[in-house]
């Protein structure tokens, strides 16, 4: 089965406000860069987006690791998803959870696949955790 790695990064201009997501896809000798917007959306918004964009773009059976500087998506996939499903989509305060049609658009995508999530330090010069970043805070319009 091929392996792809995927990067990816959310920003946004004030929190809500202008945001941008970017995804950097690396494909065996191939590298392709995502990118989009919102006018008005959250950080933690656009960082799922990027994940989801990055996921739907994909063609075939691949393993897919992804890496992103963000806690909220690895921890989202890892950790608190089962817990948030068990409790009808409340968090451990018993709280609707926030962003929940992009938490469910994201599961569905992984439960076609075979993904790793893999958190890294932002901002510290990892090459291509460094160009998603830059591609997200492009599209903050």
């Amino acid at each position: 089965m091929k392996k792809v790695v995927i990067y990816t990064d959310g920003a946004c201009k004030g929190n809500p406000g202008p945001g941008g997501w970017g995804a950097i896809i690396l494909d065996g000798l191939h590298e392709r860069e995502l990118c989009g917007s919102d006018e008005s959306t959250t950080n933690n918004r656009m960082e799922l987006m990027a994940a989801i964009m990055a996921l739907e773009s994909l063609q075939g059976d691949c393993s897919i690791a992804i890496y992103t500087d963000s806690k909220y998506l690895v921890g989202g996939m890892t950790k608190w998803m089962n817990g948030w499903i068990k409790n009808s989509w409340k968090n451990s305060e018993g709280k609707a959870v926030k962003n929940k049609e992009l938490w469910v658009r994201l599961l569905a995508l992984s439960r076609k696949r075979n993904i790793s999530w893999h958190w890294v330090e932002g901002h510290a010069g990892q090459k291509y955790n460094e160009r998603v970043d830059k591609l997200a805070k492009s599209q903050c319009h």
